[in-house]
C-alpha cells in the first residue's frame, strides 16, 4: 500500500502546461468567487477599467481595447446599464451608434472589484515573496507576449 505522504509526481505533473493549466483553474475560481462576493463578473471589471483609463467609447471600441467579443459585450453593457455603473447614449456624430460612459457609481464598484482583486492577487499568490510574484509576473507576460505575437491573438484578462 502507497504511503500517501512519500507520494512522487506523475511524469506529466510536473510539465510547465501542466503547472500553467492547472494553477489558472485555481485563479480563475478565485476570482470568479472574488468578483461574485461583490455582484460582479470578470466582464464587469475590464469594462468598468477600460472606460475609466480610456475614456468614454462606442460599444465596439470597448470591445477591441477589453478584449470582449461583441457578442457577449452588449450584455454586459447591458448588465452594467441596469445597475446604474455606465450610462450609454447616442453618439452625435453617429446616431447608429451608442457612447459608453463611466458612471460615479460605476467608479465606486471598480474601487470595489479593484480592492477585491488585489485580495484574490495575494490569496493566488500566497506561498510567493514580493520578489517572486513579480518576476512570475514578468515570466507570465513574456510568455503570453510571445505566443500573441506568432498567433495574433489580443491579450485578453
Amino acid at each position: 500500500m502507497e504511503n500517501p505522504s512519500e507520494k512522487t509526481l506523475a511524469r506529466w505533473e510536473s510539465l510547465p502546461s501542466w503547472l500553467l493549466t492547472r494553477t489558472a483553474g485555481h485563479a480563475q475560481r478565485l476570482v470568479g468567487d472574488g468578483f461574485s462576493a461583490v455582484q460582479a463578473r470578470g466582464y464587469h471589471y475590464r469594462l468598468l477599467a477600460t472606460l475609466e483609463e480610456f475614456g468614454p467609447a462606442s460599444q465596439a471600441a470597448l470591445g477591441r481595447r477589453s478584449g470582449i467579443h461583441l457578442s457577449d459585450m452588449v450584455a454586459a453593457i447591458n448588465e452594467l446599464a441596469d445597475r446604474k455603473l455606465v450610462d450609454r447614449a447616442p453618439d452625435p456624430s453617429d446616431r447608429r451608434r451608442n457612447i459608453i460612459s463611466l458612471t460615479t457609481t460605476g467608479k465606486r464598484q471598480l474601487r470595489r472589484l479593484e480592492k477585491q482583486l488585489a485580495e484574490t492577487q495575494d490569496e493566488l499568490l500566497a506561498p510567493l515573496s514580493l520578489e517572486e510574484r513579480q518576476r512570475l509576473t514578468q515570466l507570465l507576460s513574456r510568455l503570453l507576449d510571445y505566443h500573441n505575437r506568432r498567433t495574433g491573438t489580443p491579450d485578453e484578462l
